[in-house]
């Protein structure tokens, strides 16, 4: 099972097996492998504002 990374700020949990569809992001996609400029759908906060669930 792939890991889940949640944001910091507000608590939104990226899920690689859902992804962010609506940001491009398509399922199956691992944290690692998203792009650096990708933010929190929720908040706005960048990759480096999520912490391993």
């Amino acid at each position: 099972m792939a890991q889940k990374f949640v944001c910091d700020t507000c608590g939104y949990v990226y899920d690689p097996a859902e992804g962010d569809d609506a940001n491009g992001i398509k399922p199956g996609t691992e944290f690692a492998a998203i792009p650096d400029d990708w933010v929190c759908p929720t908040c706005g906060v960048g990759k480096d504002g999520f912490s391993p669930q």
